[in-house]
């Protein structure tokens, strides 16, 4: 699938999250969404973007945003991640990948000289009225939450 824009429509999800329970994109009708795409719970990138949401989420709620991370990890590694960082927002598992391939989030990536297909770290801030109002591709895990604060101040 193609990069999505700003302005965009946000295209609909329903996963799984770290406690079993199924969370849709419908779930936060009327309010803004900071969705991010990580490749592994637990790595160095990907704990140091969680936990600058999970610092950033009261100043967040502020603004009537509310924040879902995705990862292809299984529902009971999110658990364990959650629980080490106590992160406290909803961790989704997306195995297929299919919801990061509709989000632009899934494709060709390379390390150490080889080139395989996988997440691509990615954020996006979905207004009240479900479409896109910032989105950054290959973001850096320290810029995701001053990304998103941007397009909240801009607006």
């Amino acid at each position: 699938m193609a990069e999505l824009k700003v302005g965009d429509k946000a295209p609909s999800f329903s996963l799984k999250d770290q406690e079993g329970k199924t969370v849709s994109l419908a779930d936060f009708k009327g309010r803004k969404l900071l969705i991010y795409f990580y490749p592994k719970a637990d790595t160095p990138g990907c704990t140091k973007q969680a936990c600058s949401v999970r610092d950033a989420v009261t100043e967040l709620a502020g603004h009537n945003v509310a924040a879902v991370g995705i990862s292809p990890d299984p529902p009971a590694s999110q658990k364990k991640f959650d629980g080490k960082y106590q992160l406290g927002f909803p961790l989704l598992s997306d195995p297929d990948h299919e919801v990061a391939q509709t989000y632009g989030a899934w494709g060709k990536k390379s390390m150490y000289g080889k080139t395989y297909e996988g997440i691509i770290r990615s954020s996006l801030l979905i207004d009240e009225k479900g479409r896109i109002a910032q989105i950054s591709y290959k973001v850096k895990p320290e810029d995701t939450v001053p990304n998103a604060k941007g397009a909240l101040n801009a607006s």
